[in-house]
């Protein structure tokens, strides 16, 4: 069971089928936080038998509605501590992505504009109207950036930012797709803003689906500190499943080198296994950066809703 945006290459799933004797069904179950709900709603009847895609925004609720197994794959030993946050193991990580500000490259250039270098900037007036972001109560993306202004601003600071960012004409799309596709200009050409709430990867993905070979990525990712938060995307094994042997091997599998090198390019994240290799296009032009914003997940869990419900007031009221 996953989220929507879940993806293996078939030839990876057909090998832990051949290894194990096995075949895997995929439940795809809406966005992660509805995926999350749908499998709380059924865990006196589980779903499925493992469940892919609680982030770190929705870890505590998680292991609170205590649907997981505790497992300690052998696998986390080669993982980095900094990913594990769950110490009772019912959750394990396998990827992370950086929600950043995207801006288009040949925007700026044109017009002698500096890149913005922090949030502060983005106050100023020469980039008035030049920013899009994603509404946090419906995308992923736009609660990680919210996250990113708590984060960085504190609570209430992080509401007065959003004020003067308001005054400065930050438009507001329901979902990445419209912000991305229809508000950036860095992606169809037309939009209005050369400025998108996205992710570190979205310019290595603009140079891999083109549609004529690109020498240099039209856009790039403002990552400076506190400017991007980092999403960890977790597996865990229902409890209450009828494999829990076959349950433990596919989150095994998970974490090992040929799931964790397909993971960049089906799903446009990064694995948590150190020294897998990368596709081209993400050496080059997927940025990491190197300080990016952080809450504890048990300030998230209590906090969530009510920042999210401040900030509709503040910034579409």
């Amino acid at each position: 069971m996953s989220h929507d945006s879940f993806s293996v290459s078939e030839g990876v799933v057909t090998s832990f089928q051949i290894a194990n004797d096995a075949k895997v069904a995929f439940l795809k179950s809406g966005d992660a936080g509805a995926a999350l709900n749908k499998a709380i709603l059924s865990r006196s009847a589980p779903l499925a038998d493992v469940f892919f895609g609680v982030d770190n925004t929705f870890l505590t609720r998680a292991l609170e509605a205590d649907i997981f197994e505790a497992y300690s794959s052998p696998a986390l030993n080669m993982i980095p501590a900094g990913f594990q946050l769950d110490s009772g193991h019912r959750l394990l990580p396998v990827d992370f992505g950086d929600v950043c500000i995207n801006y288009d490259k040949e925007y700026f250039s044109s017009r002698n504009l500096a890149i913005p270098s922090g949030f502060e900037d983005l106050l100023k007036p020469d980039y008035q109207g030049l920013l899009v972001v994603e509404n946090p109560a419906s995308s992923s993306p736009g609660l990680a950036f919210l996250l990113a202004t708590v984060s960085h601003f504190g609570d209430p600071g992080y509401l007065d930012y959003w004020r003067r960012l308001r005054l400065n004409g930050v438009a507001v799309a329901d979902g990445w797709e419209t912000a991305y596709y229809t508000n950036f200009s860095g992606s169809s050409g037309k939009g209005p803003q050369p400025m998108v709430v996205s992710y570190a990867t979205s310019p290595a993905a603009e140079v891999i689906f083109a549609a004529s070979p690109l020498t240099d990525a039209p856009t790039a990712s403002i990552i400076g500190p506190d400017m991007c938060y980092r999403q960890i995307e977790f597996v865990g094994i229902l409890k209450g499943t009828t494999q829990p042997d076959l349950a433990r091997r596919f989150v095994d599998f998970m974490l090992d080198t040929e799931f964790q090198a397909d993971v960049p390019g089906q799903m446009f994240v990064h694995p948590v296994l150190p020294g897998v290799g990368l596709p081209e296009e993400f050496t080059l032009y997927a940025q990491v950066p190197p300080e990016p914003a952080a809450l504890r997940s048990e300030d998230i869990a209590l906090n969530r809703e009510k920042w999210i419900d401040a900030w509709t007031e503040v910034v579409l009221r």
